[in-house]
């Protein structure tokens, strides 16, 4: 369970335990860094050669942040929303089918020799990568100069520039689905269907708020679905046109290989 916050990881942890017998690993990892996900992902790497960690069957890019202030950037100096929700997130790793929880391109790229030895290891031939997108993926698309500090991104709020990760999610998950899907890479990405709770009450039960990755993640016929966008409750759907256009994901792609260009080594 990677986070940077140990005590709120260590509680989970146990009650986790507590629920399923099964105990998770605690690994401290800062979204907002790339310095802090490149040391988790050599962690994760460096385990005996007989660890379970050496080799990833699913992993689930869960978590980030939303609506951030605009003073907030990343230690990199990034939006704050963009560098964690893009560049680098919290995503979950899974052996087999027993979830714990980790990060997204930056770190996807790092483990990427975890996924490729988890699809040597796989039932079926397949490793899952679940990229969990938003409703507000389509409210926006991208806007090149407010992905760091400076005017452009000074003219957009917290809620815009929610949206534009959000959407940036959808595009990062398809351009890995082209890359990589004859490797055996199914990735995914989809709405799970969670609402902020506003003033208009709109809100679904928490027990709906896996539903979708879970299955995504999980079921064997989403290797049909390799680079799709997922809606409520695990249906196929449509994100906005533009999440569709290649030259666009491929000038996103080049963009985020650039800015993690020196840090693999």
């Amino acid at each position: 369970m990677a986070t940077r916050n140990k005590r709120k990881a260590e509680e989970a942890i146990a009650e986790l335990n507590e629920r399923t017998g099964r105990l998770a690993i605690y690994l401290e990892l800062d979204l907002s860094s790339l310095s802090s996900v490149k040391r988790a992902a050599e962690e994760f790497m460096s385990r005996p050669i007989d660890s379970k960690e050496k080799k990833l069957h699913i992993l689930f890019n869960n978590a980030g942040v939303m609506w951030s202030p605009r003073e907030m950037l990343t230690a990199e100096g990034y939006d704050m929303q963009f560098g964690t929700n893009v560049l680098g997130r919290l995503l979950t790793a899974s052996s087999h089918a027993c979830p714990a929880f980790e990060g997204h391109f930056y770190l996807t790229a790092l483990l990427m020799p975890a996924l490729l030895a988890g699809r040597d290891s796989s039932p079926d031939g397949y490793v899952r990568v679940i990229t969990t997108s938003s409703s507000a993926a389509y409210r926006y698309t991208l806007n090149w100069d407010s992905f760091k500090a400076g005017a452009a991104r000074r003219k957009m709020s917290p809620r815009t520039l929610y949206c534009q990760s959000k959407f940036a999610d959808v595009v990062f998950a398809r351009q890995l689905a082209k890359r990589y899907g004859e490797k055996g890479i199914v990735s995914i990405s989809c709405n799970p269907g969670q609402h902020v709770v506003t003033q208009n009450l709109i809100a679904h039960p928490a027990s709906k708020g896996a539903l979708t990755q879970l299955w995504a993640g999980t079921m064997p016929e989403t290797v049909q679905y390799n680079g799709e966008f997922l809606i409520p409750w695990a249906r196929v759907g449509r994100c906005r046109r533009e999440a569709y256009d290649n030259a666009l994901g491929e000038r996103l792609w080049a963009w985020l290989e650039e800015q993690v260009e020196g840090r693999r080594g």
